[in-house]
Order: C-alpha cells, then sequence, then structure tokens
C-alpha cells in the first residue's frame, strides 16, 4: 500500500499529545485527521472501558488502520472515512477530542470546530498538535522549500494555518471552546533510518511524484539529487531529522448549548 509513514516521521510528538490527552479509561475519545490510526489506537488502549472514534478523509490510510487494528484485537475502537468539518456526529457524547496535525485544512474551522464542538459533552477535553509557523520549521524549507519548491502550499488552509496562536483561539472560541491554552513542542521530524530510506519514504508523498513529473528529465534528476544530498546532510545516528516546532493546544467545550442528536458511533 503506497502511504507515507506518517507515524515513523511524527513518534517524538506522539508522547506530548497523549500526556496532554490524559485518556482515562473510561472515556469516549473522538480523533480528527487520524491517518492510519496510531494515535486512535492508543486512545483505544487507554481507554479500557470507554472507545475510540477515528475521522479521516483519505481511504488508503482509513482503511489501514481498520487492518492494524483488527490485527491488535482492539474492539473499542472504529473508523470513519469522511470530513469533520460536516460529518453528524452524535451530539455531546465524547469526553475528549485529540488530532495530532489533522485540524489546519479545513476550509471553514469556525463552522468545522463548532461541528467537532458539538460533538463533545459539555465540560469535555482538547488537545491537538499543529505546526508552528513556516520558518519555525526545518523541514518545510530544507525538504520541502529549497529541494522541491511548490511542493506544499502554505497559504491557508494548509498545514501552517493555526500557527498563530491568535488565529487558532480566535476559531476555538468562536466554535465554544473556553480554557485555550498552547505549549510549544519542539521536536525534530524523523523520515527514516538513513538518507535512503527517507529518500523511498518521501516519493511515497504524491505531491513529490506529481512535481517530478512535470518536470523535464534533467531538472528532475537535479531536483532528486538536491533531496538526495539534503536527507544526507541530515542524516544522524537515530534517523534523518528536521527541526520542528508545534504548538500543543488544549482546551474544553464550554458547559454552555448542549445540543441532542447526530448519527450514533458504530
Amino acid at each position: 500500500m503506497d502511504i507515507f509513514d506518517y507515524d515513523s516521521e511524527l513518534r517524538l510528538h506522539n508522547g506530548h499529545l497523549l500526556a496532554a490527552a490524559r485518556v482515562g479509561t473510561r472515556d469516549r475519545v473522538l480523533d480528527i485527521g487520524c491517518g492510519t490510526g496510531q494515535t486512535t489506537r492508543a486512545a483505544a488502549r487507554a481507554a479500557v472501558d470507554g472507545s475510540a472514534f477515528g475521522i479521516d478523509i483519505t481511504e488508503p490510510m482509513v482503511e489501514r488502520a481498520r487492518e492494524l487494528s483488527a490485527d491488535e484485537g482492539l474492539s473499542n475502537i472504529s473508523f470513519e472515512l469522511a470530513d469533520a468539518q460536516v460529518y453528524p456526529f452524535p451530539s455531546t457524547y465524547f469526553d475528549l477530542c485529540i488530532s495530532r496535525y489533522g485540524v489546519m485544512f479545513f476550509a471553514d474551522p469556525v463552522a468545522a470546530f463548532t461541528n467537532i464542538a458539538r460533538a463533545l459533552r459539555p465540560g469535555a477535553r482538547l488537545a491537538w498538535l499543529v505546526w508552528q509557523n513556516h520558518d519555525r520549521n526545518e523541514w518545510a524549507g530544507s525538504v520541502f522549500g529549497e529541494v522541491l519548491a511548490g511542493v506544499i502550499a502554505t497559504p491557508a488552509p494548509g498545514p501552517f494555518s493555526l500557527a498563530d496562536p491568535a488565529v487558532a483561539e480566535s476559531a476555538l472560541t468562536a466554535a465554544g471552546f473556553t480554557d485555550i491554552a498552547f505549549t510549544e513542542v519542539a521536536e525534530p521530524v524523523d523520515y527514516g533510518p538513513n538518507s535512503a530510506a527517507a529518500y523511498d519514504n518521501l516519493l511515497r508523498l504524491s505531491g513529490f511524484r506529481s512535481f517530478l513529473a512535470n518536470l523535464d528529465p534533467i531538472a528532475a534528476d537535479e531536483a532528486r539529487a538536491r533531496l538526495r544530498a539534503t536527507l544526507l546532510d541530515h542524516q544522524t545516528d537515530s534517523g534523518v531529522h528536521f527541526d520542528s516546532r508545534s504548538w500543543l493546544i488544549t482546551a474544553r467545550r464550554s458547559r454552555a448549548g448542549a445540543e441532542t442528536g447526530g448519527t450514533p458511533v458504530r
């Protein structure tokens, strides 16, 4: 299956998210942009008398999430291929919402966060990881900027759309969240155990493949050479690392305005 290994790339970030989430044994956890379900599975393992529900818009990732959960024998977990901005979640159902870099891409953040808020019981907690500014993330410049300029789009909605705490706080407040706090997370992203593995891993990204396919053969070879050189420059004894900075956002759903209805979680 041609899926980029985000789980390995972001392995050093997971502990920060899970420590802030403090999943309880009876919690019903919602995971936004769950990808292949690594954080959803971690939540399910902690919520032994509760449940975990992951949602993502990428079909191969959701399929892989289901396979991995079945392999692990988790019975308190489920996944949905859908857009969290409009999905009819059951109202006031979840005790906790988590997300590992999955909430920056909504066309209308306030609408999306409002929809997510409706799914949470009054007073429910939120723990999300989002990227800080482009210039604070070396991977964005070295890998996606200097090496293959234009592969990623930086304007909102995009990976840096919530980099400004004032923007993120405004959207969350409008959606009905309170007690909003930001904690910096400084961990490198890890593209693989060595430069060769990192190169193969990055070429799984459709953005890279499309970019190279649109270049003439000489320019494509030059881009590949720059990518290999950049990855080799960042190879360490523990992997190919690029500096990154994130915000860990925590908040609570307001205790006012509870609603009922929505689609039951299966």
